[in-house]
């Protein structure tokens, strides 16, 4: 492998970035009148769930506290027990509508992690089947979804019961 020496771009990279005007995605979805139509399928005390609009693969959730924190060390026992229950939730309804073979389960923490929403932290829970992974990334840059978002969510949705949110606790 060949090394391309740059060191110009550290100064790009270290820079601070411009932030979206229309403020956090996640912090408008936590609004209770958020749902099908933003793809949120199930909401908990602390936290709810929504199915990802440009997924690694079909059925990509993400699971995500109400409070924009973007550390794990500032999540509260509660938030933590939350995102857990929604992703072991997740994976059950999972198995029982979708039928994957396996799971990654994991969060991008900071921009160079792949945060694209770095301020607020979410866990992603995408499903895996033998074969869903194909040559199209490597040779087209394209990735294949088998699978609508559409036809994901109406299944899933099936599967989700959505709840009104309790009111999250705020902390001092």
């Amino acid at each position: 492998m060949k090394r391309l020496w740059a060191p110009w771009r550290i100064g790009y990279i270290l820079q601070p970035k411009a932030v979206n005007g229309r403020g956090c995605l996640f912090c408008r979805l936590r609004r209770p009148r958020s749902g099908a139509k933003e793809l949120v399928l199930t909401r908990g005390t602390f936290a709810y769930s929504v199915l990802n609009r440009y997924p690694y693969n079909n059925g990509h959730l993400l699971v995500v506290p109400y409070r924009h924190v973007g550390a794990l060390s500032r999540l509260t026992q509660e938030e933590w027990l939350d995102l857990w229950r929604l992703t072991l939730d997740g994976m059950e309804r999972m198995r029982k509508v979708l039928r994957p073979q396996g799971y990654n389960v994991g969060f991008n923490l900071g921009r160079a992690a792949g945060a694209g929403i770095p301020g607020h932290l979410h866990l992603h829970l995408v499903p895996r089947w033998a074969g869903d992974v194909n040559f199209m990334p490597v040779l087209a840059d394209h990735r294949v979804v088998s699978q609508s978002l559409d036809t994901a969510h109406r299944l899933l949705a099936r599967a989700f019961p959505l709840r009104s949110p309790a009111r999250p606790k705020r902390r001092a």
